[in-house]
């Protein structure tokens, strides 16, 4: 699906972010860039991703539900994917960003040995 703009400076932001994930090719960067997603759609990203973190440190437990609900809540409808979800969270435990969401939300699913 393609993007719409209200501007063209966000229409240029958007490109500019684009351009990076290109060259970076980490495993973050690549998903980012395979869903078309925005700059401030990652930032939105992350802030799940700490806030899945915080409550496992609390003892609180956290879904791959939950957490697919909360992407959702910061990418447009057009977009909503669970496979995405997955493999952001995945891509990010490569990194060791945020390692133990991962296990946590997809763990116990047979294609990850649980």
């Amino acid at each position: 699906m393609k993007r719409t703009f209200d501007t063209l400076e966000e229409r240029l932001d958007y490109i500019e972010f684009r351009e990076t994930l290109l060259y970076a090719k980490s495993p973050v960067d690549r998903v980012l860039f395979e869903n078309e997603l925005t700059e401030p759609e990652y930032k939105a990203i992350m802030d799940v991703m700490e806030d899945c973190r915080q409550k496992l440190a609390n003892g609180e437990n956290i879904s791959n539900t939950s957490f697919e609900q909360a992407v959702y809540a910061v990418i447009p409808d057009d977009r909503h994917d669970y496979h995405m979800c997955e493999a952001l969270a995945e891509a990010f435990a490569e990194e060791q960003r945020w390692e133990e969401v991962f296990p946590a939300l997809y763990g116990d699913m047979a294609k990850y040995g649980g």
